[in-house]
């Protein structure tokens, strides 16, 4: 009997790990689900010709619904799968079954992926999985938050209530990072193109005036230290331009290597939390993503322990991520949110002000949101004032950088005209 290796969710939201020994996947997800366990993945661990015909066979005897358990290049995109969670939660509200209402999407779709997903996960859903369990097999489209949320929905039976507020959340979600990508793009373009000129003035231009020297100074007459500081990066970038190109590839695969450690990993993201700067809209991002996806759980009905576990996983930074985790520590021996969050020094004294107003009044999620949406105004504030900061600041780096190599290039000119006069 082949073996097959699993990753799925216990009931506390934990991820578990193991092997499991069946006759197909459909078997596999059979035996986690009698465990109480939601299967996220399932890979046969035999070779490729015998995992084609397994998972053949598992689609044959399921009629289309055992699909392999990861789709590959079928990732849906966040921005359609934001407008898939709005229509279905419509189609919902108006009363449609799921499936129908599933089959509906996938025959409006355009996309491709969007119409393969939708239709496979109708299939699953009508050999009797749970719509959750349906989802989880495209852990690379449905990730544990959105997973989570569904799993809510289908046990306090207001499945369209969830979606809507999954698919208002996925906006508010996509509005910020939009706002703080468009903040990070500016200085990058701007830099990039004056670099670019920077680096043409110095393979195209001042050549030119090294021949100028020669030919009215003489190979003999000195030159002003900075006129040959200038003169010797040209020559570099011309004979030994691969220098630089490594240089800059080593950089950038040092970083690489950095982000996959650990502890590597928390350093780079210390650094962009505590940056001056950009560092602002970096914590003000993650005090408002933390905000509104725990707010968003907790006032779904996901119990406090697993939100906390699913806000951990998705922060996108470690440092938030650790005093979240300390935060889930202390609530699981029975402490409330606020203290153990005031504790950490990653949150401002306002978030935890307004965390303990919201346990004291029974309204943490309401006022989780609020947090929410006060720290995206304050992040859009930070972005303009970003704006309108790095311009003079980025043409008064260019003027000082081309400035100096126009002054080390008409140093040795003062010489010149000496010698004609």
């Amino acid at each position: 009997m082949p073996q097959f290796n699993y990753v799925a969710m216990d009931a506390k939201g934990k991820e578990q790990k193991g092997k499991i020994q069946a006759a197909n996947e459909e078997a596999v997800m059979a035996a986690l689900r009698a465990k109480g366990m939601f299967p996220t993945s399932i890979k046969l661990e035999v070779g490729k010709e015998a995992a084609k015909k397994m998972s053949s066979k598992g689609s044959k005897a399921k009629g289309g619904g055992g699909f392999n358990m990861t789709l590959g290049p079928t990732v849906i995109k966040k921005k359609e799968l934001t407008v898939v969670t709005r229509q279905l939660a419509i189609l919902l509200d108006a009363g449609l079954p799921l499936i129908r209402s599933l089959h509906t999407l996938e025959k409006q779709a355009k996309n491709p992926v969007v119409k393969i997903v939708l239709g496979k996960t109708a299939e699953t859903v009508e050999g009797g999985a749970t719509f959750a369990e349906a989802l989880s097999q495209n852990p690379k489209s449905f990730d544990k938050l959105y997973l989570n949320m569904v799993r809510a929905g289908e046990a306090s039976g207001a499945m369209e209530t969830i979606l809507d507020r999954l698919a208002a959340f996925m906006e508010k979600s996509a509005k910020i990072a939009g706002k703080v990508k468009s903040a990070m793009i500016y200085p990058i373009v701007v830099l990039s193109i004056s670099l670019l000129a920077v680096v043409g003035l110095m393979i195209f231009i001042v050549p030119n005036f090294e021949k100028i020297f020669k030919d009215l100074l003489g190979p003999n007459e000195p030159l002003p230290g900075v006129t040959l500081l200038i003169l010797g990066i040209s020559n570099t970038l011309i004979s030994r331009w691969y220098y630089y190109v490594g240089g800059i590839v080593g950089v950038v695969a040092f970083f690489k290597i950095i982000v996959k450690i650990p502890l590597g990993k928390f350093a780079m993201d210390w650094v962009k939390y505590n940056i001056p700067i950009f560092g602002p809209i970096v914590s003000k991002t993650a005090v408002s993503r933390f905000s509104r996806t725990l707010g968003t759980l907790m006032s779904s009905g996901v119990p406090v322990l697993q939100a906390l576990s699913i806000v951990k996983e998705t922060s996108g930074n470690d440092v938030v991520a650790n005093a979240i985790q300390k935060v889930h520590d202390a609530v699981k021996e029975g402490e409330g949110i606020a203290k153990p969050l005031g504790e950490t020094h990653v949150f401002e004294d306002m978030v935890i002000s307004m965390v303990e107003v919201g346990e004291e009044t029974g309204k943490l999620s309401e006022m989780l949101n609020k947090i929410a949406d006060t720290y995206e105004d304050e992040v859009d504030n930070a972005v303009s004032a970003l704006t309108s900061l790095i311009e003079p600041l980025m043409i008064v780096a260019l003027a000082g950088i081309v400035g100096s190599i126009v002054i080390a290039l008409f140093m040795p000119l003062t010489k010149i005209i000496e010698k004609l006069s």
